[in-house]
């Protein structure tokens, strides 16, 4: 009888009063102790309330049905089909909604229409690899920063790809701890692209030399990252770099010139193929015949052998390791002996390399200046803070 009454009224109702009646209907349905000829007429009207043509009145009922999984499936389905900011609540809450209905929704949904479901709190990992592949750079934002939602190794690399141009993206997955070292790399070689490609495009500095600074930026960062990496997960950053095209001679110059051993004997491991304990040996092998059997095996290119024979050669004496910087930074010392060794000799045109080696020197030296005006600074605030400390004492 109420439910009768409640469809004669709303034909003349306004909509304020009709979405606030269609709330208290919803509720009714779900909470009050209706006998199965009102629950019926219940769910009637409330099917008969989806043709609503105010969106208030339709959203109401999605606020009040959007969390319970008492609500009748039928009206869930069509409130989640319904305008973006209708089908809100339902996509963000309903526990009606399978994971195939998800999907579904995420392919032919608007932005904001993933973004609802991006902020589901229970999101499995079907429906954030939807996302991650077609899902916009908004919703996968909402993705990455949900701490509910398993989100798959694999679709973190989808996102990078797609988005890791972007600032707000890329941040928030380098803020992670549980980021893949080769999809951290990942980022690091699209922040340097996007770089270059800024600069470029108003024209600041030339594209050949925007694109140079950029790779040797990237390859320094690379570095950088690897020191930082327990040995376990170095090969993977390998085969990353290697299938992407960044393993090149002068990344792996750069790590052998930074003292990084693990990474110059796992990039020859891999490309050469040959297990990591034979590479070891030959790397070590003080008459150098073995290991330049190792790097023609590798497919480095000639011009650069030189360099790699001199930088091993300068190793062996010990030292140079030590340097400030660890495994990550170029050494000084290091890079000017290989520079001296290479221009002595007289074998083919060797200038490319003497420019990179070139390159490399500055770009320690200047590190080097850098590291050490950073410490003087740090002195002088330290002595700075004793001379203060009686006066401190006494206030």
């Amino acid at each position: 009888m109420i439910v009768r009454q409640f469809l004669h009224w709303l034909g003349t109702a306004p909509n304020g009063e009709r979405a606030d009646a269609t709330s208290a209907l919803a509720r009714a349905y779900l909470y009050s102790e209706l006998s199965p000829d009102d629950l019926a007429a219940a769910e009637g009207a409330m099917l008969m309330l989806l043709d609503d043509p105010s969106p208030l009145v339709r959203l109401a009922m999605a606020e009040a049905l959007g969390s319970s999984d008492r609500a009748p499936a039928a009206i869930i389905h069509a409130l989640a089909g319904d305008q973006a900011d209708v089908a809100a609540p339902v996509l963000r809450r309903s526990p009606l909604l399978l994971d195939a209905d998800l999907v579904d929704l995420v392919a032919t949904g608007s932005t904001d229409i993933q973004v609802s479901i991006a902020h589901r709190e229970i999101l499995p990992r079907s429906v954030a690899a939807a996302i991650a592949e077609i899902g916009g750079a908004e919703a996968c934002l909402v993705l990455i920063e949900s701490p509910f939602a398993d989100i798959a190794p694999f679709s973190i690399d989808r996102i990078v790809a797609r988005f890791g141009h972007l600032a707000a993206i890329r941040e928030i997955l380098l803020a992670r701890d549980d980021l893949a070292v080769p999809t951290r790399q990942a980022l690091v070689a699209k922040l340097s692209q996007t770089l270059a490609n800024f600069v470029t495009a108003r024209e600041w500095i030339e594209q050949d030399r925007a694109q140079r600074i950029a790779k040797e930026a990237c390859e320094k960062a690379t570095v950088v990252i690897a020191a930082g990496t327990p040995q376990t997960e170095v090969r993977p950053l390998i085969r990353h770099l290697r299938e992407t095209g960044q393993l090149t001679a002068g990344l792996v110059l750069r790590a052998l010139l930074s003292g990084n051993i693990v990474l110059f004997e796992e990039a020859l491991a891999d490309l050469a193929e040959m297990p990591l304990a034979r590479v070891d040996a030959l790397v070590h092998d003080r008459g150098g015949v073995g290991f330049r059997a190792l790097y023609d095996r590798a497919g480095l290119p000639a011009s650069t052998y030189p360099a790699f024979r001199e930088a091993l050669m300068v190793l062996r004496e010990g030292g140079f390791a030590a340097e400030p910087g660890g495994a990550s930074r170029l050494k000084r010392r290091m890079i000017e002996r290989v520079l001296t060794g290479c221009e002595s000799q007289a074998l083919g045109d060797i200038e490319p390399l003497l420019m990179l080696l070139r390159r490399f020197a500055t770009e320690a030296a200047r590190e080097e200046a850098r590291m050490f005006c950073t410490d003087l600074v740090a002195e002088d605030a330290v002595r700075l803070a004793l001379d203060l400390q009686p006066e401190l004492v006494a206030a």
